[in-house]
């Protein structure tokens, strides 16, 4: 069945959906959300929850790494970010949670014009590791070269390497570009790559030997992508077609699985839900915790679009904070707007369709809104 449609002569374009286009829907069966199980293997980490806190100096902090490593979950910090290229990073957050709209760009570009340290990525990753608590640091393909062996040196347990699109394949006349294939074997820590918004891409990406995929382009709320260049992934359409990939792998290989992580647009606690009935093992979220009254952005929320030093295509945006980074995880609610209590949402909506984990929840039926 054909999922094309044409929008004009000599034009055809795929039919995507969002996640808030699709719905859950119940089965013959319940169960009790007592009896439900929400971990996650993620390789050799048994985590209490599929929630991978994302890289931006909005959401992760080293102090936010370790509270969500406490919670059996993982917060990865942003290697490129602000906590490795100051010392003391507090007064330029509180600059930043305070600047005048017209002030932003400019300024945040100023910022971060400060390079990256390496003595400071082995300093943050250590202070990670003291607190007894997964270590998981994040840089872009462009920066890989340069600084994985720092992190590798540092004892990271697992290691992300993120961008708006990443791919086994990129072309550069002028410079080396990253062999993920040979840097993945030489690396002797599981390897997260993303983002990946094609069937095609992620299957590329799962040949390199990733543990992990990310499927999407992350940075939702804050990514101006659509405005600037015009690109934009369907999420939940993007999840279910990784998800297709990794079980095509898994026949390749006879059995090897890579996990997908659903990275972008997920807002709610149902979003979460949604994104792994889609099929993803996890989600990483950014503004869900950029709301927490922890997070080092103090209110606001911004990606690494928002301060590159050409192309803007991203922005510094207002959020609400919530709660603690507690409530936001496990509760309680305080109203239903879905920000709040993610697992416990997690947790009745696999009870009320009668899934006991989650790896058998991405069975679930989804129907699509008209």
């Amino acid at each position: 069945m054909s999922n094309e449609v044409e929008i004009g002569r000599g034009k055809r374009a795929n039919v995507g959906y969002s996640f808030d286009d699709i719905a859950v829907v119940p089965s013959r069966r319940t169960r009790d959300a007592a009896d439900v199980s929400v971990s996650w293997q993620l390789d050799a980490y048994l985590l209490d929850a599929p929630i991978i806190a994302a890289p931006m100096d909005s959401v992760t902090s080293p102090a936010t790494a370790i509270a969500m490593g406490k919670m059996g979950m993982v917060g990865v910090l942003d290697l490129e970010g602000i906590w490795t290229r100051y010392e003391d990073p507090e007064p330029y957050l509180e600059e930043i949670s305070t600047l005048p709209e017209e002030q932003v760009f400019q300024r945040m570009q100023e910022i971060y014009r400060e390079p990256v340290k390496a003595e400071l990525i082995s300093a943050r990753l250590e202070e990670i590791r003291n607190a007894g608590v997964p270590v998981a640091g994040a840089l872009s393909p462009q920066r890989t070269q340069e600084y994985w062996r720092t992190v590798a040196d540092a004892g990271v347990d697992l290691f992300v390497i993120r961008g708006t699109t990443v791919s086994a394949e990129h072309v550069s006349s002028n410079r080396e570009p990253l062999n993920l294939k040979r840097f993945i074997y030489e690396l002797d820590v599981p390897v997260v790559v993303g983002g990946a918004a094609s069937y095609t891409a992620a299957l590329h990406l799962m040949r390199t030997g990733a543990a992990g995929v990310l499927a999407g382009f992350g940075g939702g709320a804050t990514t101006a992508n659509r405005r600037t260049v015009g690109v934009a992934v369907p999420m939940a359409t993007t999840v279910a077609n990784v998800a297709a990939a990794r079980r095509e792998y898994m026949d390749e290989t006879g059995g090897r699985y890579v996990h997908v992580i659903a990275d972008g647009q997920i807002s709610t606690s149902g979003d979460l839900v949604k994104a792994i009935a889609c099929g993803a093992d996890g989600v990483m979220l950014g503004t869900v915790l950029a709301r927490a009254d922890e997070a080092p952005g103090r209110g606001y929320h911004w990606g690494a679009e928002a301060h590159h030093k050409s192309l803007l295509r991203g922005e510094r945006v207002k959020v609400e904070q919530v709660g603690s980074l507690e409530t936001i995880i496990n509760g309680p609610s305080q109203d239903a707007s879905g920000t709040t209590n993610l697992i416990g949402a997690l947790r009745h909506a696999m009870a009320m369709t009668g899934y006991s984990d989650v790896k058998e929840f991405q069975r679930v039926p989804i129907s699509v809104g008209q």
